[in-house]
């Protein structure tokens, strides 16, 4: 489990971690372009546009698995502090599995939704729409990964202002 855990880290995530990096730039990029377009040159670009949208949501998508898998996550730890420490692991058990769930579901029909739209193109690009459609179920099973594998590391509870939680 620990070689898994490693090749993830040092592979997997590393490498979504520089594809999330280049499709941000390629974004900014595209929209910097469009804007010097339009009101430098007087001759708008109807690529950049549809290629910022498709980057950020490939960016969004990409990002959500690699800030699950270091904890960056927003969470509300009221519950926690409520509870003793026998019933937060149940908790966290149901925080992941509730987690999972949903993502599997996510990926079950981001995965419905990029076949159903697998002949319709981005009129600009001249691309299938599915490319954009297939961010939704490959995020969300990168993400499932990122929380498998940051429930394996059993990582040390989180501390706000020196009150461990």
């Amino acid at each position: 489990m620990k070689a898994l855990l490693f090749m993830l880290d040092k592979g997997v995530f590393r490498l979504v971690s520089w594809v999330t990096q280049l499709l941000l730039l390629s974004a900014v990029a595209a929209a910097f372009y469009q804007v010097v377009a339009r009101f430098v040159l007087q001759s708008p670009a109807d690529w950049s546009e549809a290629w910022s949208r498709a980057a950020l949501i490939w960016t969004v998508m990409l990002g959500l698995c690699l800030a699950l898998r270091q904890g960056a996550m927003l969470s509300v730890d009221v519950v926690r502090l409520w509870v003793g420490t026998r019933t937060q692991h149940w908790l966290d058990v149901a925080v992941l599995l509730s987690c999972l769930g949903f993502f599997g579901l996510l990926a079950c029909l981001g995965g419905q939704m990029a076949w159903r739209v697998r002949f319709q193109t981005m009129p600009s690009l001249e691309w299938s729409i599915s490319w954009v459609y297939i961010a939704i179920p490959i995020g969300a099973v990168l993400a499932m990964l990122g929380l498998l594998a940051r429930w394996m590391e059993k990582p040390p509870a989180a501390v706000v202002d020196a009150t461990q939680l």
